[in-house]
Formats: structure tokens, C-alpha cells, sequence
């Protein structure tokens, strides 16, 4: 709910001022840019203004700092008109007094405010007047704090507050002043009407007001903070192993987990909004299956209420989006990517995001929708497929706001969650989580047998882009969708040991032996796999993202899809290729690439440069010793995004750029996939000390067991309990 604040140096200069405008240009700024080094380590900010507030003589000086902002959520808000500013004092344990702005004052810092000031000559204090009161007096009026709440602006007015904290400065010695800036916003309405409150109002209450407990709290704990963020970032920060630009770019690619939309809801009760009537919501305790008003669903909704099973560990629900420009929440096969930093940092939160996931997989929704690419008409959401996000404007409720391609015919969605699954719960050793999961993960690997066309084990591309490179044709069995269904085979064999399924789990290594000797057969060419098996012309291409199954097998502490020296050539000719010719290694990894080095142009993303991607490819490389390629990888996603000679996309990190800077969709989950690198750096200990058990002792091959799951998993019957308001007899 509080953020330190990003402080921006300001620049003097005749062009500033201006003798006839009452708005801040008034303001005596005599600050030099040059004299001032931003820096960033997220989620810290600081800005070091080199020689100001140096008391160099021999008697103390007063001095006064100054904090404003303006009544503004941004864009034209602050001209709307109806704002208000009232000021408030706070103490421990007196009960709350929606921005608010405030300075901790002891006994050397004395603090007072301006409620409220105008950029314009109409107000009755302008902010030419503030900061002549400043000049003069260094403070405001201590009666300021009896003031009332202003009258509300008028529209096309700005009003603003100020806080000022002045002290003592005695001869060469230093004061530390403390500001904080908190804001509160309790409630989170959807378009479709549906209304939750953050998951902070759990700890600050409801009323908007709540932004002065937040703000004191930033006051009185941000020492706390700070050592509790530097205990997590100083071994990272003290690793002589890892590249300086590796340990900066790390934390601070986490700026998307705030800047990305980021909602965070409180799933007890679901907030009935007064506005809207049409909230398909469930009483608080009910216990009954419901019908969505938005969509036609076969299968029961869970009501937030039930938080037994939605919010186990008590965290909330969580949704981040896509990106800026790709409006979907938790879009699944980027969060492939992504997940990594929510699994290292906030497990629970990670383990949230799954059973959402685990229960859409277990929903169908027939409402017609009519897909872009092709102009054909389908059903929303198909039982079985994993979803490809949780929804635009009634997240939850109404899924799939992708509208591109009909989803449900993708071939890396469902393995990807089957993977998600595995690697979530041997990292964290969540056995409830396990069993709550595990008819879904039976249900996703069933769905992927239709896609199997030919009865030899391995599933194959339909002819158009069906995978998350969704402008990027696939034909027949494919490098990227055939390993991660070799992966999804191996993981979803391992979880099913852990869970006692030992049959289940024999019959997918049994499907996992028949189906590499098919994609090894049909794909590998002596130094790497081919894009896919079509007669296409980049058929052959070389794909960075080929190994994405090994990367999460290895991630996930299982045994690799193929033998070591086939991994390392595969990702030597990567590199070697996708990397090395492109601009020397300082742009990151080319998506395609033809054998004959020159960048596969077959669409927009075969030829573009996927920031999370490269992260991934070097997370791979880390986890096969290759640790001189893997940083030479990421380093040019760095060098172009990031450092002063790159592009300038720091704090905006685009999904892709081209070999000539152009980029696309500023502002991308996928980035956050730098933290695989850290989690094959530093795996979590519940992996590195797991039995390392040979999925394949117990796999045969006999004429019964390629039956896999169409033998196995029985009709689903509803009844309570289990999973939500439904439960399913698995006879796996």
C-alpha cells in the first residue's frame, strides 16, 4: 500500500520562471541537474543531490524542506473539480483521523502544513504565495492543523497540500528528515460491476481515510523495511559469482510485480456494491454452486466465501496483467514465464494463482465468441483447456478475454500448467496443494490426447499459430509444443508418484518413452531441433525457445528429456547463432534464426527479440553449467534495455524489440522471467535435497498402457467438498 517514493531531480534555469504565472514555475529552484545521481534498486529509489543542505559555517542554520502534491489520480483528475484536502495530526494508538503526505516530527524537526494552495491566480493561496511564506518563514502556520476540510475545487482548478519539516542544522553536522507519501483506495470495481476490497483493508480497515494509518506507519516502520530489504538483497548484492549488471537488473525487473496492474483482493467476502444490482456474487457462507450471469457455465463457480479451498493460506487473490497495452489478467502461457519471481517471493501467492487456474480448468463456458484471426465462431472456454487468462472485465467469472485464436486449440497451455503444477509443488512440498490440484492435472493431460493425431505418442501443431508465438505458424510435431509435452509427460509422472498414483504415473512414462523416440526421430537434426517438422522453408530454423520443457524439467529437479551432450549443443548453437550474430551478442536472443545465420523473417515474431525468452534461454544455460553464455545472453537485454548506451526502456521493459530497436508492448510480464536465472543459481532447498528418483524404472511398453488417460480418468461426479463446491472420483 506504500511505496518509497521515486524523488525527481529538478533543473534551474531563466526558462523555468516566469514573473507573471502564480503556479510552481514561481518557485526559487536553484537545484542542478548535474548535481544529482538517481538510483534504483527496487523497491528503494534514491536520489543524492551532491552539496546541497552542507552546513559549512561556524553557527547553525535553519532549514527547511518541503513536500507537495497536488489532488490529482492522474491524467486531467486534478481539473475535475469536488477535491479536498483536509489536514490531521497523528499519535500511536489514537484511532484514524486519500492521499496523504506527512513528515515525522521529534524534537528536533518541527512540522506544519498549507492544507490546501492553487496553481492558479483565482486560488486564495497560490503556490507563488506558499513559497513566498517559505522564503520568509520557512514554515506554515501551526494554527493549520484546527483547519476543516477545504471547500471543494472548482472544475479546471488544482489544489495541492504541502508539508513542511524544519530543523536545526548545527556547524558541519547532519539532520535526517523523514516524508511519506501513502494513498488508499479500498475498493476494486470492475467493469462488469463486480466489486472487491484490497487485500490491505484487511489490516487498515475499509474507509478511504485509512491512508493516514498507512501513512504513519510509513512514518514509523520504514527503518524496519529497509533492514528487512537489505537482509533479502545483500547476499544477492555480495555474490562475487554474479556480473554487477546481472544483481541491479534482477531487483529491479521486479517493478513489475506494482507497475503491472496489479490487483490484490481480500477473497473472504465479495463486496455488494450499492450501484450495481446485477453482481452475481454468493451470500457470505453460502455453500451453494451458482450460475454466472456473464457467461453459460456447466460446471459450478466457486464463491469467494469459500475459503477453505480458494484462500487456504489465507493470501488473497492476486491478478497482474499482461501488459500495459494487452489488457488480460494473469495471461497463463507469459506467466510461464514470469512465475519464477512470485514462486521465489511470494510462494502463497503463486500457489493462489494455480488453484484459480486448477478450477478453470474444470469450467466450460459455451458463450459464442468470435475469434479475429479467422473470422470463425467458437465457445469461450472449453472443459479440460487450461484457460489462456482469467478475464478482462469480471476476472474469475469470465475467462478468456483473448480473442485471437480459439485458445482451447493450443497445444502449450495445458502442458504448461501441468508443468506450473509440478514445479510449484516440489519447491514448495505442498502436499494439500497437490491433492487439490491433482484432478486438474488429469482432466489438462486427457484434454492433450485429441491433439495426437496420429496415435504415436506425441501431439502435433494444427497448421496456425496455436502456442504462445500466436503469429507464428506451426505445422506437425514442433520444437517448443513437443518438448513441453515430453516435460508435462515426465512432471505429470512424478507428481502422481508423489501422490500415490503409481499406475497413472507408469502409463505416462510409458507415453513419455513412445513420444521421444518420435520428436527425437522427427526433430533432430545433429545439432539441434528443427522449428517443426513441416516442408516449410523455416521448418529448420533455430528456435531459441526449443528447450523450454528442459528448462522447467531441470528447474523442477527431474531428469532431463534427452541426453546431456544434445542439450549443450542444442543451446551452444543457440547461442552461437540466436545470440552471437546478432549485434554481437548485445541485444539478447533472436526468436528464429535459419541455419545459414540470417534472421528467420516468416512474421513479426520470428524475427523480433523476446526480453522474458532470453531470460529463460540463459536460465536454461545456468542450469547446464553453460554460466559464460548464459550471462553473455542475458547481458544483451541489459545492454539494450537497460544501460545508458540501449534504448531507454528501464522500468518499461518491453515484451520484444527487433534487431533495429523497434519494440512492442511496453510494460510485459515476461521480463520477470529473470528470476529463473536465480532460481537455477540458488534452487530452493526442498529441490536440491529431494530424492533423485528415475521416472523411468518403472515404465514399460506394453499394448495396454497407451490407452494413458482414457482408461484412467472416469466421469466427473459433483458432489460437496474437494475442490470448490465440486468433487471428482478419479480412478487414476
Amino acid at each position: 500500500p506504500t511505496q518509497p517514493e521515486t524523488i525527481h531531480c529538478s533543473f534551474s534555469g531563466s526558462s523555468l520562471r516566469k514573473s507573471s504565472d502564480d503556479g510552481i514555475s514561481s518557485w526559487d529552484w536553484k537545484l542542478k541537474g548535474d548535481r544529482s545521481t538517481y538510483h534504483a534498486l527496487f523497491p528503494r529509489a534514491w536520489t543524492v543531490y551532491d552539496g546541497t543542505l552542507v552546513n559549512t559555517g561556524k553557527e547553525r542554520a535553519k532549514v527547511s524542506l518541503l513536500m507537495t502534491w497536488a489532488n490529482s489520480i492522474g491524467g486531467l483528475s486534478h481539473h475535475s473539480g469536488g477535491h479536498v484536502n483536509e489536514p490531521f495530526m497523528t499519535a500511536n494508538n489514537n484511532p484514524p483521523v486519500t492521499f496523504a503526505i506527512a513528515a515525522c516530527e521529534n524534537q528536533n524537526v518541527n512540522v506544519t502544513v498549507l492544507p490546501a494552495f492553487g496553481l492558479s491566480g483565482e486560488s486564495s493561496v497560490t503556490a507563488r504565495g506558499m513559497w513566498g511564506t517559505m522564503v520568509q518563514d520557512g514554515s506554515f502556520d501551526r494554527d493549520n492543523f484546527n483547519n476543516g476540510a477545504s471547500m471543494p475545487s472548482s472544475v479546471g482548478d488544482t489544489v495541492c497540500a504541502a508539508v513542511s519539516a524544519s530543523t536545526w542544522v548545527e556547524p558541519h553536522g547532519r539532520c535526517t528528515v523523514v516524508f511519506a507519501l501513502a494513498w488508499s483506495s479500498p475498493k476494486v470495481k470492475f467493469k462488469k460491476g463486480s466489486t472487491y476490497y484490497r487485500r490491505y483493508t484487511k489490516f487498515y480497515g475499509t474507509s478511504p481515510r485509512s491512508a493516514v494509518n498507512l501513512v504513519q506507519d510509513a512514518l514509523m516502520r520504514y527503518k524496519h523495511w529497509e533492514e528487512a530489504i537489505d537482509k533479502w538483497q545483500i547476499p544477492i548484492l555480495h555474490d562475487e559469482r554474479l556480473p554487477e549488471w546481472y544483481k541491479v537488473t534482477l531487483f529491479n525487473e521486479l517493478y513489475f510485480l506494482v507497475a503491472g496492474g496489479t490487483i490484490w483482493i481480500d477473497s473472504e467476502p465479495l463486496v455488494a456494491d450499492a450501484d450495481n444490482k446485477s453482481n452475481s456474487s454468493l451470500p457470505e457462507d453460502s455453500d451453494l454452486p451458482f450460475r454466472d450471469s456473464t457467461c453459460n457455465s456447466t460446471v459450478p463457480l466457486i464463491g469467494f466465501s469459500q475459503h477453505e479451498i480458494d484462500d487456504k493460506e489465507n493470501v488473497g487473490k492476486f491478478l497482474y496483467l499482461e501488459g500495459i497495452e494487452y489488457f488480460m489478467w494473469c495471461t497463463y502461457d507469459v506467466h510461464f514465464y514470469a512465475s519464477f519471481a512470485l514462486l521465489d517471493l511470494f510462494p502463497k501467492i503463486e500457489l493462489s494463482i494455480q488453484r484459480d487456474f486448477a478450477k478453470a480448468v474444470l469450467r466450460e463456458d459455451t458463450t459464442r465468441i468470435r475469434f479475429l484471426a479467422d473470422g470463425t465462431w467458437g465457445i469461450r472456454k472449453a472443459m479440460g483447456a487450461v484457460a489462456h487468462d482469467l478475464g478482462a472485465h469480471d476476472p474469475w467469472h469470465e475467462l478468456n478475454a483473448y480473442n485471437i485464436h480459439d485458445t482451447s486449440r493450443w497445444k502449450d497451455l495445458n502442458p504448461k500448467f501441468v508443468l506450473q503444477i509440478y514445479r510449484d509443488f516440489a519447491a514448495t512440498g505442498d502436499m494439500s496443494f497437490g491433492k487439490d490440484v491433482w484432478p486438474a492435472v488429469c482432466t489438462a493431460m486427457e484434454y492433450m490426447e485429441q491433439f495426437d493425431h496420429d496415435g504415436d505418442g506425441m501431439i502435433e501443431n494444427d497448421g496456425f499459430p496455436d502456442q504462445t508465438y500466436d503469429a507464428w505458424t506451426v505445422q506437425g510435431v514442433s520444437a517448443y509444443c513437443g518438448c513441453l509435452w515430453l516435460a508435462a509427460l515426465q512432471a505429470a509422472a512424478a507428481l502422481a508418484r508423489n501422490l500415490g498414483h503409481d499406475d497413472y504415473a507408469e502409463r505416462c512414462m510409458t507415453r513419455f518413452a513412445k513420444a521421444k523416440s518420435v520428436f527425437e526421430a522427427r526433430l533432430w537434426n545433429g545439432s539441434y531441433f528443427n522449428y517443426d517438422s513441416g516442408t516449410s522453408y523455416n521448418s529448420r530454423s533455430i528456435q531459441a525457445d526449443q528447450l523450454a520443457g528442459q528448462w522447467y524439467t531441470a528447474s523442477s529437479g527431474l531428469p532431463h528429456l534427452f541426453d546431456e551432450d544434445r542439450i549443450k549443443c542444442t543451446l551452444q548453437k543457440i547461442f552461437d547463432y540466436n545470440v552471437m550474430r546478432v549485434k554481437g551478442g548485445r541485444m539478447g536472443a533472436v526468436n528464429g534464426i535459419h541455419p545459414n545465420g540470417k534472421v528467420d523473417e516468416t512474421c513479426m515474431q520470428s524475427r523480433e527479440i523476446w526480453t522474458g525468452v532470453t531470460y529463460s534461454l540463459a536460465a536454461t544455460m545456468l542450469l547446464h553449467g553453460m554460466d559464460h553464455q548464459a550471462f553473455t545472453t542475458a547481458e544483451g537485454i541489459y545492454i539494450a534495455g537497460w544501460s545508458e548506451e540501449g534504448y531507454g526502456y528501464w522500468f518499461q521493459t518491453p515484451e520484444a524489440w527487433t534487431v533495429d530497436g523497434h519494440y512492442r508492448s511496453l510494460i510485459y510480464m515476461r521480463p520477470l522471467a529473470i528470476w529463473a536465472m536465480q532460481q537455477a543459481l540458488s534452487p530452493p532447498r526442498s529441490i536440491v535435497e529431494a530424492p533423485k528418483v528415475n521416472t523411468m524404472d518403472r515404465a514399460h511398453v506394453s499394448p495396454g498402457t497407451f490407452q494413458f488417460l482414457q482408461d484412467s480418468v472416469r466421469k466427473m461426479t459433483p458432489k460437496n467438498g474437494c475442490f470448490g463446491n465440486t468433487v471428482f472420483n478419479w480412478d487414476c
